[in-house]
């Protein structure tokens, strides 16, 4: 089992810690940031999109031959997981699908921002909207690699956050934990102002 490492890499990805702290200080006094008709359309995007997300990485894993057990079954795969370490395994990868993987990265990213600017029509709203797409998107993203691969085994597993502009590495704890977090601080002020 791996031990808790507190600080992610490089440095400055521990200040995604923030995201919570300043949404809730931004969202503190809003008149109005999302009903519950858009929570649950941006939900229901963010869920399907990151099942497809977590789909796409195990298609990468299977192509590249980092997902051992892949041409077998499910159970095999969910087998062979012990010897998977996505943190090591990025330099693995060959360099054009790496290229590809930062494009798709980036259109996650215009996409999630898409979903946004379609449902609030403030800026202070759509960055909630945003958030709570990100937010629940990453949650649904290591919820499908879990239930196709039994990946991550543990919130103690590195992985590799992004590759834009330099790979992020951190615990799977800490993507939860913000995302988590985020969701909690966006609940809570639409709960204030619904009062």
């Amino acid at each position: 089992m791996s031990h808790f490492q507190l600080w992610a890499q490089p440095p400055w990805v521990n200040l995604l810690i923030m995201i919570p702290l300043a949404a809730a200080y931004s969202f503190r006094r809003a008149g109005h940031l999302l009903v519950g008709r858009q929570l649950i359309v941006i939900t229901l995007f963010a869920a399907a999109f990151g099942f497809v997300e977590a789909s796409v990485v195990v298609y990468l894993r299977a192509a590249t031959g980092l997902l051992p057990g892949y041409a077998e079954s499910l159970a095999d795969v969910r087998r062979s997981q012990e010897i998977y370490q996505p943190a090591i395994s990025i330099s693995q990868i060959p360099h054009s699908l790496v290229t590809i993987e930062v494009c798709r990265e980036a259109a996650t990213m215009i996409m999630l921002t898409m979903v946004a600017l379609l449902a609030a029509p403030t800026r202070r709203e759509r960055w909630a909207a945003f958030l709570w797409a990100f937010a629940f998107w990453d949650l649904s993203y290591y919820a499908g690699l879990w239930a196709t691969i039994r990946w991550p085994t543990s919130f103690l597993d590195l992985d590799v956050l992004f590759l834009i502009p330099v790979p992020w590495i951190a615990q799977v704890w800490f993507p939860l934990l913000v995302s988590l977090l985020t969701m909690l601080v966006i609940v809570l002020c639409r709960g204030k102002q619904s009062r």
